[in-house]
């Protein structure tokens, strides 16, 4: 995908294929009746496959990664382990990247960022917005304080709407974790954004009154949606999600 003069390439690391009504749901139904006329997203009528992985975007002299991916996991529903496999075909090695950003620190989001305690990406700086890393890491989440506390000293966060590096910028899109944020890509009059986890599926896009069960804040993660929908609706600007098929965009 090319933004203007930047390059911005899909990283995948795996899968997971999970009952549709385990990951999303209609607001008021229950069960896969609301999923009857969106059959066109769905495997077998049952099933959502969700990509797994992140994003990499070549900026000049900077490497950027965002997201991570579920790392080394054979435990159904999720399968990971492809990420630096997609990143070598590429031409990209982990002492390559200089910069990895996370939308979120949900735990298929962060999964190369250490392996047995070792930071993967040794090079690079790692940034997030601060609500998240209060959440997870200095939060009550003992899993992701051990998977993310060797990041500690190259850490740096944002708390707020702002430009990392020329043509990158990240929004706020809370609602799904606390600190969830949007990255938007742009070179020249063209602009892409990388959704994270705002949205799953794109029937979340179509129909307001949609929800992951899995949202840490439901109620404003819809209108978080409902916000992003009327933004988009109308424009020609390019999105991908983390788990959209393929992490294409569209």
């Amino acid at each position: 995908m090319r933004v203007g003069s930047l390059e911005v390439l899909p990283v995948l690391d795996g899968s997971a294929r999970v009952p549709a009504s385990d990951a999303l749901r209609r607001v008021g139904s229950e069960g896969t009746q609301a999923w009857a006329a969106h059959e066109q997203f769905l495997v077998d009528g049952t099933f959502l496959d969700l990509s797994l992985g992140g994003f990499l975007i070549r900026m000049g002299e900077r490497v950027v990664l965002v997201d991570l991916g579920v790392g080394m996991v054979d435990r159904p529903p999720f399968k990971g382990g492809q990420m630096l496999d997609s990143l070598r075909a590429y031409g990209v090695s982990p002492d390559d990247v200089t910069d990895v950003l996370f939308t979120h620190l949900h735990f298929d989001h962060v999964g190369w960022a250490t392996q047995h305690g070792r930071v993967v990406f040794a090079n690079a700086t790692h940034r997030c917005h601060r609500a998240d890393w209060d959440h997870f890491v200095t939060g009550d989440d003992p899993k992701a304080a051990a998977k993310l506390a060797p990041l500690t000293d190259r850490m740096e966060f944002w708390e707020a709407d702002s430009t990392l590096a020329p043509g990158l910028d990240v929004v706020g899109a809370p609602g799904h974790t606390p600190g969830s944020t949007i990255m938007v890509v742009s070179s020249g009059s063209e602009r892409a954004m990388l959704l994270g986890d705002v949205v799953h599926c794109p029937v979340e896009l179509v129909e307001d009154d949609w929800e992951a069960l899995f949202d840490v804040d439901p109620l404003l993660a819809r209108h978080t949606r409902e916000a992003l929908a009327r933004e988009l609706e109308g424009t020609d600007v390019a999105i991908a999600a983390a788990h959209f098929p393929g992490l294409e965009f569209g």
